[in-house]
């Protein structure tokens, strides 16, 4: 079932799982994937935790402890997941040891309500970072218009960073522009920037979802051709983007002081739309030094079926140039697209960190111990 993730991971794609919970852990099952399925990293989102903490009951006894201990409830998410990050860091730390630093990565997310407040997030981020104490842990930083300095201001106090919610090219660049400056910022601090790594994570499926949505109300047979196209070539134009950014002078600048280049994840690559192959996201996205996170499902898809035949990135520019130009044609601004995804993405999250803090507060009165 492996030979397609081997390949896959031979063309210099990091497989993660976009999946965590205590369960996967205690099982057995994270280190199986790492064994069996070359996973070398795991991302986490508030919507992630919240499932997990609110299906079966490996959560119990620490909340059962939390709740003796009359703790808040935000304390207790902390609690809770920044356990789970340390413990799938530590089964990952032999992956992140051989890589020397690359991968064996686990990300944990700063609270989806700062994502417009740079301060907050970044007093967050050295908070998270120091809770979970582990050098292959990422701090995921939202990529707003607040989040950019705080990526700066993180990445320069030596945290590594995994930039996520990334829908636009424009917003991209800024992103890679605030790393760049984040390692200006470290290297002027002393810092040793060999130890300092980040990911932007380029969002994927929801570009299809609702690009898609609009082509369909248009009807045409024109507009039905041309579902399932933005997607990629948005994505394979953020590539285009990364190889012009990490060729500049100013990155020359930072290599020579042993700076790690900042590599495009592709998120949200599970297919909505069954009409659609269930490994698009994957097969489309083959290119060095890029990291696929996969839900379970698609890291089975692409066990069982896909087909990897190389870089399939390279020599793509201008297709995927004009995919992006034509939607004009069909009346579609990829700047309006881009611009509600990312309040969307804010607001999906933000949605499902009220879930589990309305979940988790429902556990602990449970468990709370009576009076006297």
């Amino acid at each position: 079932m492996t030979d397609a993730l081997k390949r896959l991971s031979d063309e210099g794609v990091a497989i993660w799982l976009d999946d965590l919970s205590r369960k996967r852990i205690t099982s057995g099952n994270l280190s199986e994937l790492i064994d069996d399925q070359h996973v070398v990293g795991v991302t986490t989102n508030p919507s992630i935790f919240q499932k997990a903490i609110s299906q079966g009951d490996g959560y119990d006894t620490q909340l059962t402890d939390l709740a003796a201990r009359r703790v808040t409830v935000e304390e207790a998410i902390r609690m809770i997941t920044t356990a789970d990050v340390r413990d799938a860091a530590d089964v990952l730390r032999p992956v992140f040891d051989r890589s020397g630093g690359t991968d064996g990565r686990v990300s944990i997310e700063v609270d989806p309500r700062l994502a417009h407040n740079t301060r907050a997030t970044t007093a967050e981020a050295k908070q998270l970072a120091w809770l979970v104490d582990r050098p292959n842990t990422f701090i995921k930083i939202p990529a707003t218009e607040a989040g950019l300095p705080a990526i700066t201001e993180t990445i320069g106090r030596g945290i590594s960073v995994n930039v996520t919610l990334i829908f636009s090219l424009e917003r991209y660049r800024l992103v890679m522009d605030a790393y760049l400056a984040g390692l200006e910022k470290a290297k002027a601090a002393g810092l040793d920037l060999s130890e300092i790594h980040s990911v932007a994570s380029f969002f994927v499926s929801r570009v299809d979802t609702e690009i898609d949505k609009r082509l369909d109300a248009i009807g045409t047979d024109e507009a039905k051709a041309a579902k399932g196209k933005a997607a990629v070539a948005n994505a394979r134009l953020a590539y285009q983007a990364y190889e012009e950014v990490f060729s500049s002078e100013r990155w020359a600048a930072l290599d020579k002081a042993h700076a790690n280049r900042q590599r495009p994840l592709w998120a949200s690559t599970g297919v909505k739309d069954p009409s659609l192959p269930d490994t698009l996201y994957v097969d489309a996205l083959v290119a060095p030094n890029t990291v696929n996170t996969m839900p379970e499902a698609t890291l089975e898809a692409v066990g069982d079926h896909a087909e990897i035949t190389g870089n399939t990135i390279a020599g793509t520019y201008e297709d995927a140039q004009a995919v992006i130009d034509g939607l004009a044609k069909f009346g579609i601004s990829y700047d309006e697209v881009v611009d509600l995804l990312e309040k969307e993405g804010v607001d999906k999250f933000e949605a499902s960190w009220n879930d589990l803090l309305k979940s988790t507060e429902a556990e602990l009165k449970r468990l709370a111990p009576s009076e006297g």
